[in-house]
């Protein structure tokens, strides 16, 4: 009925795409948090895997135990672990990436008292993009912890807010100076400097000079990076298709959906999808603002999109109950149907809702 297509033939050319956009030495970080972007969090991680990234990234502990389940052993750096879920992250074996002075704090407690010595850790700086991290004025606070035996600095690392806007950027100059003063405290105060990293997915596009010994590639690797010269390189790894569920012919003047969302300005045929909002494709998609495909032709989003439905204007096209209808693919990319309800990939792709089957092509 509803299928979300996973090319990873597509996933092969954007990771080798992203490597000769960085060198030999650069590790690459594989970010997989949000069950990949939305895709399949085990299919996708294991062909990265297959493909030979360096470590990878989710977002919270749960996330890294489903991989470790699935018997997923390369590193994995866990962004935002919170202080209850320490215990499973070192259970899980994972790498926990430390932003906050209470953070620090519990993990190290929790080592002493495991007995456990020289587990990886890695430091997030907030840098200007204000969400989490060490303020600047931390540095020598954190030099000082990271020495102790419990940890073992594997890197220290920033994020750009706005890495795709054209150079030079006010806010990306700033914050790269200021990771630079964090990086020269380092290696002058260290005698093992740790791995730097700055850059996401349009970083590794927009600042090549500026790789450090790592980048975190996320978006990219699905297709992605944030402006049109740069998303020609990769391909799209996600195709969304559905089929016409029914077929009314109404008058003009009939109203289509909740609320009277639409009234027909003549005779009309509208079909209906199964799939809605419950299925990741928002309200704000409704009202003429996003089309489908169907038999080469595209046609409307009517009305008020509903929560397990929506109808489009199919007046003029020759389809039937159960043709084939895609909403986005390789030539009309998720990016293209997310910006017509004004929204961005990254919203659209992760919030494709599990009714959704997943297809695997090799």
């Amino acid at each position: 009925m509803n299928t979300l297509h996973i090319y990873l033939s597509n996933l092969k050319h954007n990771y080798e795409t992203i490597r000769k956009q960085i060198h030999n030495s650069t590790q690459c970080i594989g970010v997989v948090k949000a069950n990949a972007y939305g895709s399949h969090a085990i299919h996708f991680t294991k062909g990265l895997v297959d493909l030979g990234i360096d470590k990878l990234a989710v977002a919270y502990v749960e996330e890294g135990i489903q991989l470790r389940e699935q018997g997923i052993k390369t590193p994995i750096m866990v962004f935002y672990p919170q202080l209850k879920s320490i215990p499973e992250l070192v259970g899980a074996d994972l790498e926990p990436c430390i932003y906050s002075r209470e953070l620090m704090e519990s993990f190290k407690l929790h080592l002493e008292a495991m007995k456990i010595k020289d587990y990886p850790i890695h430091i997030k700086y907030n840098t200007g993009l204000n969400r989490v991290g060490f303020p600047l004025i931390d540095v020598g606070w954190v030099l000082e912890k990271t020495n102790h035996p419990q940890f073992r600095l594997e890197s220290v690392y920033s994020h750009l807010a706005i890495s795709e806007e054209e150079r030079p950027s006010p806010q990306c100059t700033l914050q790269i100076e200021r990771f630079e003063e964090i990086k020269k405290k380092y290696t002058k105060l260290l005698k093992k400097a740790p791995k730097f990293h700055l850059l996401n997915s349009s970083g590794v596009f927009n600042y090549p000079n500026l790789q450090y010994d790592a980048v975190r590639c996320g978006i990219a690797f699905h297709g992605y990076a944030n402006k049109s010269e740069w998303d020609v390189h990769l391909k799209p790894v996600a195709v969304l298709k559905s089929i016409i569920s029914q077929i009314h012919k109404l008058k003009k003047g009939s109203s289509v959906g909740y609320d009277n969302g639409w009234i027909a300005p003549n005779a009309v045929r509208i079909a209906t999808l199964p799939l809605g909002h419950a299925d990741g494709i928002g309200r704000h998609f409704g009202h003429h603002q996003s089309t489908v495909s169907i038999n080469g032709y595209d046609a409307p989003i009517v009305g008020n999109i509903c929560m397990d439905m929506l109808m489009i204007d199919v007046t003029g096209i020759n389809c039937e109950t159960g043709d084939e209808v895609t909403f986005f693919d390789t030539s009309k990319s998720a990016e293209d149907f997310a910006k017509s309800g004004n929204t961005i990939s990254y919203e659209l792709l992760t919030g494709i809702g599990p009714r959704i089957k997943r297809v695997i092509h090799q």
